[in-house]
Protein backbone atom coordinates (compact mmCIF):
# COMPACT_ATOMS: atom_id res chain seq x y z
CA UNK A 1 0.00 0.00 0.00
CA UNK A 2 1.63 3.71 -0.66
CA UNK A 3 0.20 6.98 0.79
CA UNK A 4 0.44 10.30 -0.71
CA UNK A 5 0.21 14.05 0.91
CA UNK A 6 3.40 14.60 2.45
CA UNK A 7 3.39 10.93 4.41
CA UNK A 8 6.93 9.68 5.43
CA UNK A 9 7.21 6.56 3.43
CA UNK A 10 8.77 3.40 4.26
CA UNK A 11 8.68 0.09 2.17
CA UNK A 12 5.36 1.89 1.04
CA UNK A 13 3.66 1.93 4.09
CA UNK A 14 2.41 4.85 5.48
CA UNK A 15 3.64 5.71 9.31
CA UNK A 16 2.55 9.00 10.40
CA UNK A 17 -0.78 9.58 12.41
CA UNK A 18 -1.53 5.77 12.87
CA UNK A 19 -2.42 5.73 16.10
CA UNK A 20 -6.26 4.99 17.61
CA UNK A 21 -6.91 6.29 20.89
CA UNK A 22 -7.83 3.64 23.13
CA UNK A 23 -9.66 4.44 27.12
CA UNK A 24 -7.13 4.26 29.77
CA UNK A 25 -7.79 1.60 31.86
CA UNK A 26 -7.76 3.89 34.96
CA UNK A 27 -11.05 5.35 33.52
CA UNK A 28 -12.07 2.42 32.87
CA UNK A 29 -11.51 1.67 37.16
CA UNK A 30 -12.58 5.21 38.22
CA UNK A 31 -16.19 4.42 35.74
CA UNK A 32 -16.71 1.29 37.80
CA UNK A 33 -15.80 2.88 41.39
CA UNK A 34 -18.37 5.72 40.52
CA UNK A 35 -21.08 3.22 38.97
CA UNK A 36 -20.90 1.30 42.04
CA UNK A 37 -21.74 4.21 44.54
CA UNK A 38 -24.19 5.74 42.29
CA UNK A 39 -25.98 3.11 40.96
CA UNK A 40 -25.39 2.85 37.30
CA UNK A 41 -26.43 1.09 34.88
CA UNK A 42 -23.90 -0.68 32.78
CA UNK A 43 -23.73 -2.47 29.86
CA UNK A 44 -21.37 -3.48 26.76
CA UNK A 45 -22.08 -3.67 23.32
CA UNK A 46 -19.04 -4.71 20.20
CA UNK A 47 -19.22 -3.26 17.12
CA UNK A 48 -18.77 -5.75 13.83
CA UNK A 49 -15.91 -5.29 11.34
CA UNK A 50 -14.89 -1.76 12.54
CA UNK A 51 -12.47 -0.80 10.89
CA UNK A 52 -14.16 -1.18 7.56
CA UNK A 53 -16.37 1.94 8.72
CA UNK A 54 -13.57 4.36 8.57
CA UNK A 55 -13.56 6.83 5.71
CA UNK A 56 -9.91 7.41 4.45
CA UNK A 57 -8.57 11.48 4.08
CA UNK A 58 -5.55 9.97 2.27
CA UNK A 59 -4.92 9.09 -0.99
CA UNK A 60 -3.64 5.17 -0.20
CA UNK A 61 -3.24 2.35 -3.28
CA UNK A 62 -3.47 -1.45 -3.04
CA UNK A 63 -1.76 -4.14 -5.23
CA UNK A 64 -4.13 -5.84 -6.52
CA UNK A 65 -5.34 -9.16 -5.18
CA UNK A 66 -3.44 -12.16 -7.00
CA UNK A 67 -5.85 -13.78 -9.63
CA UNK A 68 -7.84 -10.64 -9.76
CA UNK A 69 -8.86 -9.69 -13.69
CA UNK A 70 -11.93 -8.04 -14.62
CA UNK A 71 -14.03 -9.74 -17.48
CA UNK A 72 -13.20 -8.90 -20.94
CA UNK A 73 -10.34 -6.29 -19.89
CA UNK A 74 -6.92 -6.40 -19.32
CA UNK A 75 -5.32 -4.85 -16.89
CA UNK A 76 -1.38 -3.70 -17.02
CA UNK A 77 0.92 -5.85 -14.89
CA UNK A 78 1.67 -2.48 -12.37
CA UNK A 79 -1.81 -1.85 -11.94
CA UNK A 80 -3.35 -0.71 -8.44
CA UNK A 81 -6.58 0.14 -6.59
CA UNK A 82 -7.30 3.45 -5.12
CA UNK A 83 -9.39 2.95 -1.79
CA UNK A 84 -12.13 4.66 -0.62
CA UNK A 85 -12.54 2.90 2.67
CA UNK A 86 -10.03 1.78 5.21
CA UNK A 87 -9.10 -2.22 5.53
CA UNK A 88 -7.68 -4.64 8.44
CA UNK A 89 -4.50 -4.38 8.43
CA UNK A 90 -4.14 -0.91 6.70
CA UNK A 91 -2.03 1.13 9.36
CA UNK A 92 -4.63 4.77 9.38
CA UNK A 93 -7.81 1.93 9.98
CA UNK A 94 -8.18 2.31 13.55
CA UNK A 95 -7.75 6.20 13.31
CA UNK A 96 -10.65 6.24 10.71
CA UNK A 97 -12.48 4.03 12.27
CA UNK A 98 -12.16 6.24 15.51
CA UNK A 99 -12.59 9.44 13.95
CA UNK A 100 -15.86 8.37 12.29
CA UNK A 101 -17.49 7.21 15.85
CA UNK A 102 -16.25 9.98 17.26
CA UNK A 103 -18.18 12.28 14.94
CA UNK A 104 -21.46 10.20 15.26
CA UNK A 105 -21.26 9.57 18.73
CA UNK A 106 -20.78 13.45 19.11
CA UNK A 107 -23.47 14.39 16.45
CA UNK A 108 -26.17 12.36 18.84
CA UNK A 109 -24.86 15.22 21.54
CA UNK A 110 -22.56 13.88 23.34
CA UNK A 111 -19.29 15.47 24.50
CA UNK A 112 -15.54 14.61 24.67
CA UNK A 113 -13.69 14.81 27.73
CA UNK A 114 -10.26 16.46 27.44
CA UNK A 115 -9.02 14.12 30.18
CA UNK A 116 -9.64 11.06 28.35
CA UNK A 117 -10.67 11.34 24.39
CA UNK A 118 -12.42 8.03 24.38
CA UNK A 119 -14.64 9.22 26.93
CA UNK A 120 -17.84 10.51 25.90
CA UNK A 121 -20.30 12.19 28.21
CA UNK A 122 -24.33 13.28 28.00
CA UNK A 123 -25.54 15.39 30.62
CA UNK A 124 -29.13 16.85 30.17
CA UNK A 125 -31.55 17.24 32.31
CA UNK A 126 -31.01 14.61 35.25
CA UNK A 127 -30.14 11.72 32.78
CA UNK A 128 -26.28 10.98 32.26
CA UNK A 129 -24.77 8.75 30.10
CA UNK A 130 -21.21 7.74 29.95
CA UNK A 131 -19.36 6.14 26.87
CA UNK A 132 -16.10 4.54 27.04
CA UNK A 133 -14.64 3.19 23.90
CA UNK A 134 -11.64 0.87 23.28
CA UNK A 135 -10.97 0.24 19.86
CA UNK A 136 -14.33 -1.41 19.11
CA UNK A 137 -15.72 -2.51 22.54
CA UNK A 138 -17.62 -0.06 24.70
CA UNK A 139 -18.90 0.83 27.89
CA UNK A 140 -22.21 2.66 28.18
CA UNK A 141 -22.97 4.02 31.63
CA UNK A 142 -26.38 5.06 32.75
CA UNK A 143 -28.45 6.64 35.38
CA UNK A 144 -31.81 5.34 32.86
CA UNK A 145 -31.86 1.88 31.50
CA UNK A 146 -33.96 3.10 28.69
CA UNK A 147 -31.21 5.93 27.64
CA UNK A 148 -28.50 2.79 27.22
CA UNK A 149 -31.57 1.35 25.01
CA UNK A 150 -32.20 4.01 22.93
CA UNK A 151 -28.60 5.13 22.53
CA UNK A 152 -28.12 1.35 21.22
CA UNK A 153 -30.83 1.32 18.92
CA UNK A 154 -29.25 4.88 17.69
CA UNK A 155 -25.82 3.23 16.92
CA UNK A 156 -27.27 0.57 15.20
CA UNK A 157 -28.65 2.48 12.66
CA UNK A 158 -25.23 3.95 12.12
CA UNK A 159 -23.06 0.55 12.82
CA UNK A 160 -23.81 -2.95 12.59
CA UNK A 161 -23.20 -3.83 16.65
CA UNK A 162 -23.26 -6.61 18.97
CA UNK A 163 -25.10 -6.13 21.84
CA UNK A 164 -23.20 -8.06 24.83
CA UNK A 165 -25.75 -7.14 27.34
CA UNK A 166 -24.32 -6.21 31.14
CA UNK A 167 -20.72 -5.58 31.46
CA UNK A 168 -19.53 -8.92 32.91
CA UNK A 169 -16.05 -9.56 30.80
CA UNK A 170 -14.38 -6.56 29.69
CA UNK A 171 -10.98 -6.14 27.90
CA UNK A 172 -10.23 -9.63 29.64
CA UNK A 173 -11.81 -8.04 33.19
CA UNK A 174 -13.99 -10.18 34.80
CA UNK A 175 -16.71 -7.57 35.84
CA UNK A 176 -19.21 -9.04 38.71
CA UNK A 177 -21.83 -6.43 39.98
CA UNK A 178 -24.00 -6.84 43.21
CA UNK A 179 -26.13 -4.75 45.74
CA UNK A 180 -22.74 -4.14 48.04
CA UNK A 181 -20.21 -3.41 45.15
CA UNK A 182 -18.56 -4.18 41.96
CA UNK A 183 -15.03 -6.46 41.74
CA UNK A 184 -12.45 -6.48 39.14
CA UNK A 185 -10.76 -9.68 38.61
CA UNK A 186 -8.42 -11.28 35.86
CA UNK A 187 -9.11 -14.83 37.28
CA UNK A 188 -9.58 -16.73 34.10
CA UNK A 189 -6.70 -14.89 32.88
CA UNK A 190 -4.47 -16.29 35.90
CA UNK A 191 -5.71 -20.07 35.74
CA UNK A 192 -4.52 -19.69 31.79
CA UNK A 193 -1.34 -18.56 32.80
CA UNK A 194 -0.51 -20.97 35.18
CA UNK A 195 -1.66 -24.02 33.28
CA UNK A 196 0.21 -22.24 30.38
CA UNK A 197 4.00 -22.20 32.20
CA UNK A 198 2.65 -25.66 33.96
CA UNK A 199 2.18 -23.80 37.52
CA UNK A 200 -1.22 -25.07 38.35
CA UNK A 201 0.12 -28.09 40.72
CA UNK A 202 2.80 -26.16 42.40
CA UNK A 203 3.15 -25.02 45.79
CA UNK A 204 2.09 -21.41 47.03
CA UNK A 205 4.16 -18.55 47.94
CA UNK A 206 2.70 -16.23 50.42
CA UNK A 207 4.04 -13.13 48.65
CA UNK A 208 5.24 -12.21 45.46
CA UNK A 209 8.97 -11.65 46.22
CA UNK A 210 11.44 -12.45 48.61
CA UNK A 211 11.74 -9.68 51.13
CA UNK A 212 15.40 -8.34 50.80
CA UNK A 213 16.22 -10.04 47.79
CA UNK A 214 19.04 -8.68 45.79
CA UNK A 215 18.89 -8.60 42.47
CA UNK A 216 21.48 -7.23 39.93
CA UNK A 217 22.21 -6.79 36.14
CA UNK A 218 25.43 -8.63 36.43
CA UNK A 219 25.15 -11.47 38.79
CA UNK A 220 24.08 -14.71 37.81
CA UNK A 221 24.05 -17.15 34.67
CA UNK A 222 22.62 -15.75 31.79
CA UNK A 223 19.67 -17.58 30.24
CA UNK A 224 20.41 -20.03 27.65
CA UNK A 225 16.87 -19.04 26.01
CA UNK A 226 15.89 -15.33 26.90
CA UNK A 227 12.14 -15.52 24.90
CA UNK A 228 10.62 -18.09 28.21
CA UNK A 229 11.51 -14.83 30.53
CA UNK A 230 10.14 -12.23 28.55
CA UNK A 231 7.04 -13.88 27.37
CA UNK A 232 6.28 -14.64 31.08
CA UNK A 233 6.53 -10.74 32.13
CA UNK A 234 4.40 -9.68 29.22
CA UNK A 235 1.97 -11.96 30.32
CA UNK A 236 2.60 -10.83 34.00
CA UNK A 237 2.61 -7.04 33.35
CA UNK A 238 -0.95 -7.16 31.88
CA UNK A 239 -1.98 -8.79 34.73
CA UNK A 240 -0.79 -5.92 36.47
CA UNK A 241 -4.18 -3.92 35.83
CA UNK A 242 -5.94 -5.62 38.67
CA UNK A 243 -3.32 -6.87 40.63
CA UNK A 244 -1.11 -3.89 43.07
CA UNK A 245 -0.09 -6.52 44.90
CA UNK A 246 2.42 -7.84 41.90
CA UNK A 247 3.03 -4.48 40.56
CA UNK A 248 6.36 -3.58 42.20
CA UNK A 249 7.66 -7.56 41.44
CA UNK A 250 6.84 -7.42 37.84
CA UNK A 251 8.46 -3.84 37.42
CA UNK A 252 11.68 -4.86 39.57
CA UNK A 253 11.92 -7.70 37.02
CA UNK A 254 11.06 -5.73 33.98
CA UNK A 255 14.37 -3.95 34.53
CA UNK A 256 16.37 -7.49 33.34
CA UNK A 257 14.55 -7.71 30.10
CA UNK A 258 16.93 -7.12 28.17
CA UNK A 259 19.49 -9.98 29.25
CA UNK A 260 17.70 -11.56 32.07
CA UNK A 261 19.59 -14.41 34.31
CA UNK A 262 18.95 -17.32 36.12
CA UNK A 263 18.03 -15.37 39.80
CA UNK A 264 15.66 -13.29 38.09
CA UNK A 265 13.74 -16.00 36.44
CA UNK A 266 13.69 -18.10 39.58
CA UNK A 267 12.23 -14.47 40.95
CA UNK A 268 9.31 -14.66 38.12
CA UNK A 269 8.32 -18.19 38.53
CA UNK A 270 8.00 -17.34 42.55
CA UNK A 271 5.10 -15.01 41.51
CA UNK A 272 3.51 -17.52 39.53
CA UNK A 273 3.46 -20.02 42.98
CA UNK A 274 2.30 -16.75 44.29
CA UNK A 275 -0.84 -16.48 41.72
CA UNK A 276 -1.37 -19.77 42.65
CA UNK A 277 -2.63 -19.51 46.17
CA UNK A 278 -5.03 -16.49 45.15
CA UNK A 279 -5.64 -16.32 41.76
CA UNK A 280 -9.51 -14.69 42.17
CA UNK A 281 -7.56 -11.78 44.11
CA UNK A 282 -8.98 -8.56 42.50
CA UNK A 283 -10.16 -5.12 42.65
CA UNK A 284 -13.48 -4.23 45.37
CA UNK A 285 -15.23 -1.28 44.24
CA UNK A 286 -18.33 -0.98 47.45
CA UNK A 287 -21.61 0.72 46.99
CA UNK A 288 -21.49 2.41 49.94
CA UNK A 289 -17.80 4.38 49.38
CA UNK A 290 -17.42 8.53 49.33
CA UNK A 291 -16.50 10.10 46.60
CA UNK A 292 -13.36 11.70 47.68
CA UNK A 293 -9.84 10.93 46.41
CA UNK A 294 -7.40 9.75 49.18
CA UNK A 295 -3.63 9.00 48.28
CA UNK A 296 -0.53 7.53 49.28
CA UNK A 297 2.71 8.17 48.42
CA UNK A 298 6.08 6.82 49.05
CA UNK A 299 9.62 6.01 47.57
CA UNK A 300 12.21 3.40 48.58
CA UNK A 301 15.78 5.50 48.31
CA UNK A 302 18.44 4.56 46.09
CA UNK A 303 16.78 0.82 45.55
CA UNK A 304 18.17 -0.31 42.81
CA UNK A 305 21.71 -1.45 43.02
CA UNK A 306 22.79 -0.95 39.87
CA UNK A 307 21.99 2.68 38.97
CA UNK A 308 21.24 3.77 42.89
CA UNK A 309 18.03 5.32 42.04
CA UNK A 310 15.09 5.22 43.81
CA UNK A 311 11.77 3.72 43.51
CA UNK A 312 8.71 5.71 43.37
CA UNK A 313 5.09 4.23 44.81
CA UNK A 314 1.71 5.81 45.16
CA UNK A 315 -1.91 4.25 45.00
CA UNK A 316 -4.39 6.36 44.62
CA UNK A 317 -8.55 5.73 46.03
CA UNK A 318 -11.74 7.42 45.53
CA UNK A 319 -13.35 6.70 48.79
CA UNK A 320 -12.27 3.11 49.40
CA UNK A 321 -11.84 2.47 46.10
CA UNK A 322 -8.72 1.90 44.61
CA UNK A 323 -8.65 3.20 41.28
CA UNK A 324 -5.14 4.31 40.20
CA UNK A 325 -1.45 3.25 41.40
CA UNK A 326 2.16 2.56 39.80
CA UNK A 327 5.47 1.17 41.09
CA UNK A 328 8.69 2.99 38.58
CA UNK A 329 11.76 3.37 39.25
CA UNK A 330 12.81 7.09 39.67
CA UNK A 331 14.24 8.51 36.33
CA UNK A 332 17.05 10.62 37.85
CA UNK A 333 19.11 10.16 41.32
CA UNK A 334 18.05 12.32 44.54
CA UNK A 335 20.60 12.73 47.21
CA UNK A 336 18.49 11.92 50.22
CA UNK A 337 15.56 9.90 51.14
CA UNK A 338 13.55 13.49 51.51
CA UNK A 339 14.16 14.18 47.95
CA UNK A 340 13.24 10.79 46.55
CA UNK A 341 9.81 11.18 49.19
CA UNK A 342 9.22 14.84 47.04
CA UNK A 343 9.71 13.44 43.82
CA UNK A 344 7.29 10.99 44.51
CA UNK A 345 4.61 13.01 45.17
CA UNK A 346 5.08 15.27 42.50
CA UNK A 347 4.15 12.52 40.51
CA UNK A 348 1.45 11.37 42.44
CA UNK A 349 -0.16 15.14 42.46
CA UNK A 350 0.04 15.03 38.63
CA UNK A 351 -2.29 11.52 39.37
CA UNK A 352 -4.73 13.20 41.33
CA UNK A 353 -4.44 16.56 39.04
CA UNK A 354 -5.82 14.68 36.29
CA UNK A 355 -7.96 12.25 38.55
CA UNK A 356 -9.78 15.35 39.59
CA UNK A 357 -10.38 16.47 36.48
CA UNK A 358 -11.93 13.30 35.33
CA UNK A 359 -14.16 13.53 38.00
CA UNK A 360 -15.41 17.13 36.93
CA UNK A 361 -16.37 15.14 33.50
CA UNK A 362 -18.24 12.51 35.43
CA UNK A 363 -20.61 15.28 37.07
CA UNK A 364 -18.87 14.68 40.61
CA UNK A 365 -17.84 18.24 42.79
CA UNK A 366 -14.74 17.67 44.41
CA UNK A 367 -14.53 20.75 46.33
CA UNK A 368 -12.58 19.60 49.18
CA UNK A 369 -8.77 18.74 48.69
CA UNK A 370 -7.24 15.62 48.08
CA UNK A 371 -5.29 14.10 51.01
CA UNK A 372 -2.13 13.13 50.14
CA UNK A 373 -0.55 10.66 53.13
CA UNK A 374 3.44 10.89 53.19
CA UNK A 375 5.77 9.19 55.77
CA UNK A 376 8.36 11.64 55.72
CA UNK A 377 8.12 14.77 57.64
CA UNK A 378 11.18 16.54 55.81
CA UNK A 379 8.96 16.05 52.51
CA UNK A 380 6.00 17.70 53.84
CA UNK A 381 7.49 20.18 54.94
CA UNK A 382 9.28 20.71 51.88
CA UNK A 383 6.08 20.60 50.23
CA UNK A 384 4.57 23.01 52.20
CA UNK A 385 7.16 25.24 52.74
CA UNK A 386 7.11 27.96 49.89
CA UNK A 387 10.72 29.26 50.85
CA UNK A 388 13.23 27.48 48.48
CA UNK A 389 15.70 26.01 50.92
CA UNK A 390 19.29 25.27 50.25
CA UNK A 391 18.77 22.14 50.03
CA UNK A 392 15.95 21.87 47.43
CA UNK A 393 17.67 24.67 45.02
CA UNK A 394 18.68 21.33 42.68
CA UNK A 395 15.54 19.83 42.97
CA UNK A 396 13.84 20.23 39.44
CA UNK A 397 11.35 23.31 39.15
CA UNK A 398 8.32 20.44 37.75
CA UNK A 399 8.42 18.81 41.45
CA UNK A 400 7.40 22.30 42.73
CA UNK A 401 3.95 22.02 41.80
CA UNK A 402 2.90 20.15 45.12
CA UNK A 403 3.89 22.97 46.81
CA UNK A 404 1.18 25.04 44.51
CA UNK A 405 -1.35 22.37 44.63
CA UNK A 406 -1.31 22.96 48.37
CA UNK A 407 -1.55 26.48 48.45
CA UNK A 408 -4.06 26.27 45.65
CA UNK A 409 -6.06 24.26 47.95
CA UNK A 410 -6.09 21.02 45.76
CA UNK A 411 -3.75 19.26 47.75
CA UNK A 412 -3.60 18.55 51.72
CA UNK A 413 -0.55 16.69 52.85
CA UNK A 414 -0.99 14.64 55.74
CA UNK A 415 1.46 12.30 57.99
CA UNK A 416 1.10 8.60 57.90
CA UNK A 417 3.26 6.41 59.62
CA UNK A 418 5.19 3.58 58.20
CA UNK A 419 3.31 0.42 59.18
CA UNK A 420 -0.06 2.13 57.52
CA UNK A 421 1.74 3.33 54.55
CA UNK A 422 0.12 1.10 51.88
CA UNK A 423 2.43 2.23 48.79
CA UNK A 424 5.22 0.30 50.97
CA UNK A 425 3.96 -2.80 48.55
CA UNK A 426 4.67 -0.69 45.96
CA UNK A 427 8.07 0.29 46.63
CA UNK A 428 9.95 -3.06 47.94
CA UNK A 429 9.26 -6.46 48.51
CA UNK A 430 7.79 -6.85 52.24
CA UNK A 431 7.72 -9.75 54.57
CA UNK A 432 4.53 -11.92 54.75
CA UNK A 433 2.70 -10.44 57.67
CA UNK A 434 3.45 -6.79 56.46
CA UNK A 435 2.73 -7.60 53.07
CA UNK A 436 -1.12 -9.29 53.81
CA UNK A 437 -1.78 -6.53 56.29
CA UNK A 438 -1.04 -4.11 53.54
CA UNK A 439 -2.88 -5.98 50.79
CA UNK A 440 -5.88 -5.91 53.08
CA UNK A 441 -6.61 -2.61 53.97
CA UNK A 442 -6.26 -1.74 49.76
CA UNK A 443 -9.43 -3.18 49.45
CA UNK A 444 -8.24 -6.65 47.53
CA UNK A 445 -10.61 -8.92 47.82
CA UNK A 446 -10.89 -12.78 46.06
CA UNK A 447 -15.12 -13.40 45.87
CA UNK A 448 -14.37 -17.15 44.94
CA UNK A 449 -12.59 -18.17 48.36
CA UNK A 450 -14.99 -19.12 50.70
CA UNK A 451 -16.43 -17.31 53.46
Amino acid sequence: MHGRKGYTQREGIDYVDTFSPVAKLVTVKLLLAIAAVKGWHLSQLDVNNAFLHGDLNEEVYMKLPPGYNRKGESLPSNAVCLLHKSLYGLKQASRQWFSKFSTAIMGLGFSQSPSDHSLFIKNVDGLFIALLVYVDDVIIASNNHGAIADLKSELNKLFKLKDLGDVKYFLGLEIAKSSTGICVSQRKYVLDLLSDFGYLGCKAASTPMEANVKLSMDEGVDLPDVSLYRRLLGKLLYLTLTRPDISYAVGRLSQFISRPKLPHLHAAQRILRYLKGNPGMGLFFPSNSELRLMAYTDSDWARCPDSRRSVTGFCVFLGNSLVSWKSKKQHIVSRSSAEAEYRAMANTSCEITWLLALLKDFGIDHSAPALLFCDNQSALHMAENPVFHERTKHIEIDCHLVRDKVQSGVLKPMFVSTEHQLADVLTKALHPSSFKLLIGKMGLKNIFSPS
